[in-house]
């Protein structure tokens, strides 16, 4: 059976880094586009859908740019998953997974990125800053709506994460992880 791969069209998004600069529906202030606020599906949902059934996966084929940021998405929402414990509160995790999400932003072009060799080269320093800071906010704004998700049993807001989502924390996309 093949991965999941992204299903949303980026036909005009800016591309640095092989990484499509796609309109988000966010409050987290940044360079990313404004997404139409009637919008109700984009990247970050699309990431937090398809992390689970895409990290049993070993092997993933890039079919596109879209596929790219989906990559980095499920890469950080893993790392985010292995720092939040059965116990820890959703104060602790909003305040930990955000720290998490403003330090060290490493982009794809970075050596210490795992998967760098599936991403083309940054043309110069100024892309690379704007894709910091783009990611930067993805990844804001990620930790936002994982807590949400991630802190809900039967339907209803909770304190605890779910065992559900915990059950993740030692699957890794592809054998990889950010750290």
């Amino acid at each position: 059976m093949p991965a999941y791969h992204s299903t949303l069209p980026h036909p005009d998004a800016r591309v640095i880094n092989g990484i499509p600069l796609v309109p988000l529906v966010t409050k987290v202030r940044g360079p990313a586009p404004y997404a139409d606020p009637t919008l109700t599906y984009d990247a970050i949902s699309e990431a937090i859908d398809l992390f689970r059934p895409n990290s049993l996966f070993k092997n993933f084929e890039i079919k596109g740019n879209g596929d790219r940021l989906l990559i980095y998405a499920i890469l950080f929402i893993s790392q985010c998953l292995s720092k939040l414990r059965a116990n820890t509160s959703v104060a602790e995790a909003t305040k930990s997974l955000h720290s998490l999400a403003v330090t060290n932003v490493v982009i794809p072009a970075d050596p210490s990125f795992p998967l760098q060799q599936m991403y083309p080269p940054v043309a110069d320093r100024g892309e690379a800053d704007q894709l910091r800071q783009y990611l930067s906010q993805l990844r804001q704004e990620i930790v936002l709506r994982l807590v949400a998700t991630v802190y809900v049993a039967d339907g209803q807001p909770s304190q605890f994460p779910s065992k559900w989502w915990l059950s993740f924390q030692k699957r890794h996309f592809m054998g990889k992880s950010m750290k």
